[in-house]
């Protein structure tokens, strides 16, 4: 596959020539795991920025919308502690409505310098005004702004319109610093699964489970 004009018959073949898992892996051993999977979430994760992973704290957050269709998008992570796994957006957005409408969702996070994913999956559960006001303003003066328009994944028939909206809106911001969208939402996603997954070169992978019991967590490993 080297120009445009060849066909796209030779995909597969070029796909499958491609290296994954290159560099390097580390250990991972799913007895020494800790019984809070919070803390060795915590430790991939320290692990990763130490290594000079490129965004570590992306993830992607999959919804469901009310037709029962999957989507996926990525975010930043805002926090994790006991409560769960933190994120943010605008209640009037797809995600919004997918959450406002099935309140569950799934996370995965993918370092691929580690070969290490971690997948979480729980209920979502949507902030106090407070925190919620918290979060955005914590948000880049364009940000703010730009969720202030309401008008995520909308049609955009002119790029000045957007542009003229999005002034507008700064302008605002300016006159008032403490302006919040009541509709920006910090929620929190609070587990029932998490999933550890290391990649091996023999393909062996190693993959650990933590499942909720009450209050507790059960460790198990799977098959790769």
């Amino acid at each position: 596959m080297t120009s445009d004009s060849e066909p796209v018959a030779g995909t597969r073949q070029w796909l499958r020539s491609l290296e994954v898992f290159g560099g390097p892996l580390p250990e991972f051993d799913p007895t020494e795991a800790p019984p809070d999977p919070v803390r060795l979430f915590l430790s991939w994760l320290i692990e990763a920025v130490a290594d000079g992973v490129r965004h570590p704290h992306a993830m992607t957050l999959s919804t469901v919308d009310a037709d029962g269709d999957p989507d996926s998008r990525v975010l930043i992570l805002k926090g994790v502690d006991d409560s769960g796994w933190q994120f943010a957006g605008h209640a009037a957005s797809p995600k919004g409505r997918q959450l406002a409408h099935h309140p569950a969702a799934a996370l995965t996070f993918y370092w691929p310098e580690h070969g290490r994913q971690v997948r979480v999956r729980g209920s979502v559960t949507p902030g106090s005004a407070e925190e919620n006001a918290a979060d955005f303003l914590e948000r880049s003066t364009t940000a703010r702004a730009e969720a202030l328009l309401g008008r995520q994944s909308l049609h955009l028939s002119d790029v000045r319109e957007r542009d003229r909206a999005l002034e507008d809106a700064l302008g605002l911001i300016e006159q008032d610093p403490s302006l919040v969208d009541p509709a920006w939402t910090r929620y929190t996603l609070v587990p029932s699964h998490i999933e550890f997954w290391q990649a091996a070169k023999s393909r062996v992978h190693t993959r650990l489970r933590y499942e909720r019991t009450g209050d507790a967590w059960k460790r198990f490993q799977l098959w790769s």
